[in-house]
Formats: C-alpha cells, structure tokens, sequence
C-alpha cells in the first residue's frame, strides 16, 4: 500500500487553491472544468493535495460530514507542511487570511512548530524537518 493523496472538501475550490499559493506557495497543478475538484503542486512527488467541493464529495463519499469551515473549532486531523523558518511562514500564511491557533515554539525533541487555521476550515501545522 502506498500514501496517494489527501482531498479536503470545502465550499469553494479555487478560492482554497487561490489561498494555498498565496499562503503556503502551492501553486495550483490542476483545476477540473466547473470547478469541483483542484491540486496543488507539493513537489512531493507521487504524494497529490487536493481539494473537492462539499457536493461532489458528498456525492462519493454518499454521507454528509462536518464540513471543517463550518465547525467552530477545527477538525480533528491537519496537514502538516515542512518549512526552514517557521516564524517566516507562519506569518505569511496569517498575512494571507489564515487564523493564527498556536504562534512558532520551540518543542522539546528540538522542532520549531505553529498552527493556523485556513479560511475553509482547514488546520495547517508549520515545523521545521525532524532530524
């Protein structure tokens, strides 16, 4: 079995796209005609970050969830994004529209992390690389 993808349902997919380069510099790799299904370019390979729009998902998935922008408090799982200066991008990504949650902190094991929160609902961790 091998890790392919991630799919983050929201209302609005390129506006998720749109701040994903902006915040985290993800430029767009593919956006579906309509609208309901987009990517971003990781540059981790084989390893895609999409997202899907809530009807479509909830098309497939023939259940309804919480959808994260609609939950006051973020969803119980996040992404998580490598970076060489935390305080670097934590700010850029605030300046870009996310919610900060968990300002840059230095963890006993060594790693720098911080938290926000995108404007779909999204929760993005920052650390620096283990090791």
């Amino acid at each position: 079995m091998k890790f392919a993808y991630t799919l983050v349902y929201v209302a609005d997919v390129a506006a998720s796209l749109a701040f994903f380069e902006k915040a985290f510099g993800l430029a767009t790799r593919f956006l579906a005609e309509g609208g309901a299904y987009g990517e971003v370019d990781t540059g981790a390979g084989g390893t895609t970050l999409a997202f899907v729009d809530h009807a479509t998902a909830r098309s497939s998935v023939q259940h309804d969830y919480v959808a994260a922008d609609a939950s006051a408090r973020p969803l119980g799982m996040e992404i998580g994004f490598t970076v060489t200066d935390v305080p670097a991008a934590f700010d850029k990504a605030v300046a870009a529209g996310a919610t900060p949650l968990a300002a840059p902190v230095a963890k006993p094991w060594g790693q720098q992390v911080a938290y926000v929160r995108c404007p779909d609902g999204t929760l993005v961790e920052l650390c620096t690389a283990m090791g």
